[in-house]
């Protein structure tokens, strides 16, 4: 199966999306950069949240970020994943963030392949608060191939 068609079967929302105040999906050349994607989740890793609703929040994340690349390059065909950051709204005592951002890092291998185009670079970093008080925020790079 082809990414678009994974994704699909996944049962990813790929929609159209309104503008809004920024870009949420912006092409630079042959590459995607997104901006942050919050989940739907809100809470503190450590505190009120646990890592595996953090693993599912930054799962979240992941498929709002190709709905916003499906809505700029029109298919999630033809692209390879570059980077990932992910932000994690945790105590100072939380040291899993690594953990909650596999949620995002497993769909996308899952989608565009481990050890394939889906083989990304990646950062996840804790952080004292997010927008909106989200547990996750995540954005990506994807090189059109």
């Amino acid at each position: 199966m082809t990414p678009q068609q994974l994704a699909e079967s996944l049962g990813i929302a790929l929609s159209k999306q309104t503008p809004g105040y920024l870009n949420l999906c912006i092409r630079s050349g042959n590459q995607l950069l997104t901006s942050g994607h919050v989940s739907d989740l809100k809470g503190k890793l450590g505190g009120d949240v646990s890592t595996e609703s953090g693993y599912q929040a930054a799962r979240n994340c992941a498929e709002k970020i190709l709905n916003s690349v499906w809505n700029t390059h029109g298919t999630l065909d033809g692209l390879r994943v570059i980077k990932v950051l992910g932000c994690v709204n945790s105590t100072l005592e939380y040291t899993d963030q690594h953990l909650v951002i596999n949620g995002c890092s497993d769909l996308l291998h899952t989608i565009f392949g481990k050890e394939g185009n889906g083989y990304h670079a990646r950062s996840a970093l804790g952080f004292a608060q997010l927008p909106t008080g989200a547990a996750v925020e995540v954005e990506a790079i994807f090189e059109v191939l």
